[in-house]
């Protein structure tokens, strides 16, 4: 598979949904995590992300709780950690992997449980992901059956020796429609920036304006297992002390490579 210029993609796919993108940098001592969130909706866009330190993640908020409708399918935690393993998911479906680590389960075990979310006509897939200690990572997609929502299928991608340098992007819809179309095919396979910074800025800047809502990056220093986190959100959290979301603050921008 041709690697991909995936801000260049980005740029030019009005509703790409909800993605996570998984990389190993380029020095080939740190992984990247991005997972943004796209809205339609005015229930879809008031939503912002907030840390959640307790848990090693974050969560999903309404950016202005008296206008929140219906928090089903948009209200979760998309980021998790389990000791040395970092869950991202665009959906309630984190917690039950989490969960199932914890009992001794894997990625796929949890998410055989699981299907796509029940939203018709739509049906929108489950995107999940994992990255474990030392790089390895595996995704999945749960998604219905050329939008035949009484058929599930699920797919499930391993990459256990990350290659310095590319990542590989999956996303709930292929593109903007109605109804929308579910993303097909593997992940796409991408060429990763050096910093934790480019690779975040250039995510968000990517990203459609007028649906574009908010955005994660972790970095994770393989030889340490310490990480550092930066949010992007478009929506101002009404009663809150959020950053300016073009000057977000970057907790570790990759120390080696700074030389």
């Amino acid at each position: 598979m041709e690697k991909i210029d995936l801000n260049a993609y980005l740029a030019g796919n009005e509703y790409p949904g909800r993605g996570i993108a998984i990389a190993m940098a380029p020095d080939g001592r740190q992984m990247f995590i991005g997972y943004f969130i796209m809205g339609r909706s005015a229930n879809s866009r008031n939503r912002v992300f907030d840390p959640l330190p307790e848990r090693g993640g974050i969560c999903t908020m309404a950016a202005d709780p008296a206008k929140l409708e219906d928090p089903s399918l948009i209200i979760y935690n998309p980021v998790l950690t389990l000791g040395s393993t970092h869950i991202v998911t665009n959906g309630d479906q984190t917690d039950t992997i989490y969960d199932a680590m914890c009992r001794g389960q894997s990625f796929a075990d949890a998410l055989r449980t699981r299907t796509f979310e029940p939203d018709g006509p739509n049906w929108t897939p489950r995107i999940s992901a994992v990255v474990y200690a030392g790089g390895s990572y595996q995704m999945s997609i749960l998604k219905s059956a050329d939008g035949n929502g009484d058929s599930v299928q699920r797919y499930f991608f391993d990459y256990p020796q990350p290659v310095a340098g590319e990542g590989h992007f999956i996303s709930t819809y292929k593109c903007n429609g109605s109804p929308i179309p579910s993303f097909e095919g593997e992940p796409l396979r991408f060429a990763c920036p050096r910093t934790i910074g480019d690779f975040a800025r250039g995510l968000w800047a990517s990203l459609n304006e007028d649906n574009k809502v908010s955005l994660f990056a972790r970095v994770i220093d393989l030889e340490s297992g310490e990480c550092g986190d930066v949010i992007y959100n478009k929506y101002e959290a009404v009663e809150s002390s959020l950053d300016d979301p073009e000057e977000p603050d970057l907790l570790p921008e990759e120390k080696e490579t700074e030389e």
